[in-house]
């Protein structure tokens, strides 16, 4: 197989969403759910009963990365297309892992790269069984199956994803920024791919970035940021992050 690289050039960049703080009276967080749709499943419930106590408009942010690694990731796309709760609105923003799936299932990234990056997770959950269609049909043949069984619905919600949103001095993203370039200069493949040197260095920009990409057991305070990834394949332990004005507190929901 080839060795992976992401793809530079998007064919089109994605949205980048503002907000205003002042019109949600709590803010929530979820990133990297990986096919994990019983985790996804518990946050949901934990959230709709903790927003009770919230009086107005309260709003979930979703950190993208919703395919691949865990079991359902087939479920987890599906539970994007419903409301958390009546009264609970939801952004779910694009992770490097929904979007490679995109390009995969577009043509744009071969798919024997995008399995070496990947693995078969995502497509097994949609009943495809990769080993055996690889003997009998090859990798092209393989591409077809997948492009035939995976809703169309599914690839042009995940296509369409907004990258990033900004509530205030607060940025919500995948992965996280380039530090000390402008927001505006700053490329999809940043916001949804970077590591280092983010998480030394921080955002070195007047705003606190929320994001995850980068696994951990608990949740990453780090300079001006927060990494919410902890891990929900591994430890089966989803992270909320829970925003009231300026206090932050997490919730946790297991499968």
């Amino acid at each position: 197989m080839k060795r992976f690289r992401p793809s530079i050039a998007p064919a089109s960049p994605r949205p980048r969403l503002t907000m205003y703080g002042s019109d949600f009276s709590a803010l929530y967080a979820i990133s990297d759910i990986h096919g994990c749709a019983s985790a996804f499943r518990a946050a949901r419930r934990l959230i709709a009963r903790d927003a009770q106590g919230y009086p107005g408009r309260k709003l979930v942010v979703l950190l993208g990365d919703y395919v691949d690694r865990g079991p359902a990731s087939r479920d987890v796309l599906e539970l994007l297309t419903q409301p958390i709760s009546e009264g609970i609105e939801k952004v779910a923003l694009c992770g490097n892992h929904d979007d490679q799936l995109v390009k995969m299932v577009r043509g744009e990234l071969p798919i024997d790269a995008w399995l070496e990056f990947a693995g078969s997770a995502t497509l097994t959950s949609f009943g495809i069984d990769v080993e055996n269609v690889l003997k009998r049909v090859g990798l092209k043949g393989l591409h077809h199956v997948v492009r035939e069984t995976i809703p169309t619905a599914y690839i042009s919600r995940l296509e369409a994803l907004p990258v990033s949103l900004q509530i205030d001095n607060l940025l919500f993203v995948h992965a996280g920024v380039r530090p000390g370039v402008a927001l505006a200069s700053q490329t999809d493949n940043d916001l949804m791919w970077i590591r280092e040197p983010f998480l030394e260095d921080g955002p070195q920009l007047p705003i606190f970035v929320i994001h995850g990409h980068t696994p951990g057991i608990t949740v990453n305070i780090g300079n001006a940021r927060l990494g919410i990834d902890t891990a929900a394949v591994a430890t089966g332990k989803l992270t909320v992050l829970r925003i009231v004005g300026t206090k932050f507190s997490t919730i946790q929901a297991s499968n």
